[in-house]
């Protein structure tokens, strides 16, 4: 008794210890911005608490995802004509691959706040899924850089550039792609990249054609009375689907496209952000089927919302921060403000949560860290070179930071 007591803490400690070292997708796990990490360095510059600073080639916002001793993104050509995954060693900063997936010929338009590399990636033990919207998406192994399996068949026109990220749920890596032409969700094999379920949006009556159904939206995957949903906005709606089949479970209509922040659950409320146009911010109850628009949306809010960051729930609030850099913190139960500050500067990258403290990151290269509360409590300001376009990750008691030009792994 007393070696199987020893041998099931060992087993239980095992994933406890090494949860705050793994990244494996766009905001973490599970995709809320949160990390259990302590120690993170609440200061520095470019001379203070920087332990490398790395460039890496290239254009993309792709944010960092870390798996063991390795860090990802992904970069392009300004062109957009080559398509590349870097893979950095976590402790030195040096670059361990770098891998060209492929060559465009004719590169679809892109906006000057986007860039052909702006789907993170998503990683787990010995594989990493590279993305790059209707581009390709394939399937590396880590140790090596090979290439075990792509998708080059699944269309798409982004319009104004691919910014969706892969998520893995179980053997599926489910992917949004919504754009001018077509909108849908897949989920592929993550062993094969075979296609074991794909669902159309159907959103065309409400959103009518091009540029108003395209959307940039991240899925998340939350668990409701122990049934698992897969939410993911689109224009004029967010959806829920069942993820092991891709069949609709609810929708509610909220309006507005080009939505870019990636939905956040708690306290039985899914938070969705709208982008450009429609409610803005609102909180839905995921109990319901079909279309829940007139029964299961608990508020609305509509004041000085963002179209890219996602926001940030910690305990009882829920923090945003505006594209034009005002921070607003919202009762999480009724969407009333309890505050909201102006701290100047554009932001695109999403908060993060770590440490007891609220990181926001600026296209000026400014972090701005605050003590979560009812009261807006300012604890830091922090100035890199360049600009913070990708959000960040953590490892350990350490920031990996990625700036237009450079990787950074910031710790005390």
């Amino acid at each position: 008794m007393r070696n199987f007591l020893f041998i099931s803490l060992t087993l239980l400690f095992i994933p406890l210890a090494h949860a705050g070292e793994n990244w494996p997708e766009f905001r973490g796990t599970p995709g809320n911005g949160h990390s259990d990490a302590t120690g993170i360095a609440l200061s520095w510059s470019e001379t203070q608490n920087v332990t490398w600073k790395t460039a890496v080639h290239g254009r993309g916002w792709s944010s960092p995802v870390v798996w063991g001793d390795q860090i990802w993104v992904t970069t392009a050509t300004l062109d957009g004509k080559t398509m590349s995954a870097i893979c950095l060693d976590k402790t030195s900063g040096k670059i361990a691959h770098d891998i060209k997936m492929w060559d465009i010929a004719k590169p679809q338009f892109i906006t000057k706040m986007n860039t052909y590399a702006s789907c993170t990636p998503a990683i787990e033990e010995g594989r990493v899924y590279i993305h790059f919207g209707s581009y390709g998406t394939a399937c590396l192994d880590t140790k090596t850089g090979q290439r075990l399996w792509e998708r080059r068949d699944l269309p798409c026109d982004h319009f104004r550039g691919p910014a969706s990220s892969p998520i893995i749920y179980g053997k599926l890596l489910i992917m949004n792609f919504d754009g001018a032409d077509y909108q849908y969700m897949v989920a592929l094999d993550k062993t094969t990249g075979e296609t074991i379920w794909k669902t159309d949006r159907d959103i065309k009556k409400w959103a009518g054609n091009g540029d108003h159904c395209k959307a940039y939206s991240t899925p998340v995957v939350i668990d409701v009375d122990g049934k698992a949903q897969l939410i993911s906005p689109c224009a004029t709606a967010a959806i829920s689907y069942d993820p092991a089949t891709g069949k609709e479970l609810w929708r509610v209509r909220c309006g507005g496209m080009n939505v870019c922040a990636r939905p956040v659950y708690s306290n039985g409320l899914v938070v969705f952000n709208t982008a450009a146009g429609g409610d803005k911010l609102l909180a839905v109850r995921p109990t319901g089927r079909g279309d829940v628009t007139k029964t299961h949306v608990a508020w609305r809010y509509r004041k000085s919302m963002p179209t890219r960051p996602s926001q940030l729930i910690v305990g009882d609030l829920l923090y945003v921060v505006s594209d034009a850099g005002v921070i607003t913190c919202l009762e999480l139960k009724t969407g009333e403000a309890v505050w909201q500050e102006r701290l100047g500067g554009k932001y695109s990258a999403s908060p993060l949560y770590v440490d007891g403290r609220i990181y926001f990151f600026s296209e000026e290269g400014v972090t701005t860290v605050i003590k979560p509360g009812r009261k807006y409590a300012p604890l830091a300001s922090n100035q890199l070179d360049g600009r913070f376009m990708a959000s960040p990750a953590v490892t350990g008691k350490a920031l990996i930071l990625r700036t237009a030009e450079y990787v950074y792994r910031v710790e005390k």
